[in-house]
């Protein structure tokens, strides 16, 4: 049997010298604007003491009392420009309307910080970012997965918060971010990764590790998990994985080892119905289908 809280803190202790997790979280409200079928807040949040992180908050237009959230993270592309604004915008690779209209419209609350270098915290290139972290004894995906786990510290202050019911999505960066933190973080209730559940074996098979940004990259990993490993700490909490069959990103291989793992860890555990992968034959990006199993899913269990 797992000993998930020793694993878990086994996975922290491989992410650099990370800050002062008990600092207290300051929070100053940028704005508030009317959208619609939202109210948006501009936050300004000390998360790490290192550097202001900008965030924003959305809560459904004339809701009162407690509100689910969903803590929602930004996928990456190259752009370093979008950031957090991709909750309120969408991208690409996403269907519509933007995640924080399709997420008010369904009675939850969101937040979405920029990560470090993207938003308005861009400014320096990855690699240079990358490099200053690693002289400094720190791990760039370590101190991005640090102020997610801070995001979910912030939430549940929120008095119109129900910090009973938390969850976690993203696609790409942001998926990859999502199963980090809710393995890592029982408070997180309900994990949705979309097209980036990746095994590492496997992107080492296919040659795929440049199809990474160097961010994702944590010295040691490999000695002590497996992608598998990680997720398996999300369970039993309810976890939906949703991939493309052709995604370069997620080879197909993994998916079934992945797969396999957490089918035999979750039905183990007595939950089989609270793991799912659903794969398609599409490369990176959600599809109108996949949309829904995403809002099924989050009704279903937050």
């Amino acid at each position: 049997m797992i000993d998930c809280a020793a694993r878990r803190q086994e996975l922290w202790s491989l992410l650099g010298d990370l800050p002062d997790r008990d600092r207290p979280i300051v929070a100053r409200l940028v704005a508030t604007e009317e959208r619609g079928s939202y109210l948006l807040e501009k936050l300004m949040l000390d998360l790490n003491g290192v550097e202001p992180v900008p965030a924003y908050f959305t809560r459904p237009a004339g809701a009162s009392g407690q509100l689910p959230v969903v803590i929602y993270h930004h996928a990456h592309g190259g752009n370093y420009v979008l950031g957090k604004d991709e909750l309120l915008l969408g991208r690409d690779a996403l269907q519509r309307p933007a995640y924080a209209e399709a997420l008010a419209n369904a009675g939850y609350a969101a937040i979405c910080i920029d990560a470090w270098n993207f938003g308005e915290r861009r400014g320096r290139t990855e690699s240079e970012l990358f490099k200053q972290m690693l002289w400094e004894g720190r791990v760039l995906w370590g101190m991005m997965v640090f102020d997610a786990l801070r995001t979910v510290d912030y939430v549940i202050s929120r008095q119109d918060v129900d910090a009973s019911r938390i969850a976690t999505t993203g696609i790409s960066l942001g998926s990859t971010t999502a199963w980090w933190l809710a393995a890592l973080d029982e408070r997180v209730k309900v994990c949705v990764d979309l097209c980036c559940l990746t095994d590492y074996q496997a992107l080492i098979e296919t040659r795929g590790l440049d199809g990474h940004g160097i961010y994702y990259y944590v010295p040691r990993l490999l000695k002590h998990f497996t992608a598998a490993e990680i997720n398996a700490l999300i369970a039993p909490r309810p976890h939906l994985g949703l991939a493309g069959n052709y995604d370069r990103l997620t080879p197909p291989a993994g998916l079934d080892r992945i797969d396999s793992a957490l089918r035999a860890e979750y039905a183990r555990l007595g939950v089989p119905e609270r793991w799912r992968l659903l794969r398609y034959d599409i490369g990176h990006f959600e599809t109108a289908a996949m949309r829904a199993e995403v809002m099924g899913f989050l009704k279903q269990w937050l």
